[in-house]
């Protein structure tokens, strides 16, 4: 399939540039993927679409303030450095925006007396290795900010809003975005109303800032992303498979990880690196329904809801959305397919 079958056009203005409040009162575009039929609902009106024995499956991870100011030793240039993923305890890939920071540019921290990092490996993407002077999870908290996507201008007044109610593991490097509609009062009526919910862990990565840059999808390759399925969760879905109850992923991330998990056998606790390119023609295993928000232009993740719901009514359905005035991307409006 080629890469402009996943264009569309989308206005500046439609990018949702802060968060709105109440969480549960974004929009929610509701896509029925069998008729094609569309209902405009409030976020906080989910529950009409679910029923006694669904189960939601969250993303618990936690983001990471990951963004951190730094100054090159010697120059004083100033850098700015996005931490991705950590290799070992002193050692991370990151993003790394300055001029000519090569291998072996030493970079001092903003924030902390003494702490350095040094540029060991240049990799393939273009991101950097990083070696610590000392562990430096500990202090991102005190030094770090919400690492928010390129298109939000706009500063976060709240960094607890670029976090889900739920978020509990800490590790990604941006936020699973459809959870950021739920409440924890949303959460307890949807229980109260029969739905369970169970939670699964997979650490946002790379791929949410890099765009696909070949022709033809097919030959787009996924960084690697650390995830896990507990035993409580794999045996709650495993369950719900077995009674035909549906399994609804919300996010796109919690498909990856649910279905990457399927295609090693039957459902199971699983940890580990997830690489899993979900597009057009894939046969899903466990995900009967998605909550997800509205994605972009020649993205993977527009890929993975195109698979899913069938491109033509995704590319429908998102000019209804435009046409209606919803938000899109991390901080607007949702969309739910059954």
């Amino acid at each position: 399939m080629q890469l402009a079958d996943f264009d569309y056009e989308l206005p500046e203005s439609f990018i949702a540039q802060t968060p709105v409040e109440p969480r549960d009162s974004s929009r929610l575009l509701v896509l029925d993927r069998s008729s094609g039929a569309l209902h405009h609902r409030r976020f906080h009106e989910v529950g009409e679409f679910l029923r006694a024995g669904d189960v939601l499956v969250f993303n618990d991870t936690r983001v990471l303030p990951a963004r951190l100011s730094a100054r090159k030793a010697g120059t004083g240039g100033a850098v700015e450095v996005l931490m991705l993923k950590r290799r070992a305890p002193l050692t991370w890939e990151a993003l790394v925006g300055g001029k000519r920071v090569q291998v072996g540019t030493v970079l001092e921290i903003d924030g902390v007396p003494n702490l350095r990092a040094v540029v060991l490996e240049v990799m393939e993407g273009g991101e950097r290795v990083l070696q610590f002077s000392q562990p430096v999870t500990p202090l991102l908290a005190k030094i770090g900010a919400a690492p928010l996507p390129p298109y939000i201008h706009t500063p976060l007044a709240y960094p607890a809003r670029y976090q889900t109610v739920y978020a509990q593991q800490p590790g990604s490097a941006a936020a699973p975005t459809a959870g950021l509609h739920f409440t924890t009062a949303l959460i307890d009526r949807l229980r109260a109303q029969g739905v369970h919910t169970t939670f699964v862990t997979l650490h946002i990565g790379l791929d949410t800032f890099q765009p696909v840059a070949e022709a033809q999808i097919e030959k787009h390759r996924m960084h690697g992303e650390w995830c896990e399925i507990g035993e409580e969760t794999a045996a709650v879905i495993a369950a719900a498979k077995r009674d035909g109850r549906r399994v609804i992923a919300v996010g796109t991330t919690s498909v990856r990880t649910l279905e990457a998990a399927a295609q090693r056998g039957p459902m199971a606790p699983f940890a580990g690196t997830v690489n899993l390119f979900i597009y057009p023609g894939y046969p899903f295993r466990i995900v009967d329904a998605l909550l997800t928000n509205f994605h972009l232009p020649k993205s993977t993740l527009l890929m993975l809801v195109s698979a899913f719901a069938g491109r033509e009514r995704i590319m429908a359905a998102y000019e209804t959305a435009k046409r209606e005035g919803y938000r899109f991307y991390s901080f607007g409006d949702a969309m739910l397919i059954v």
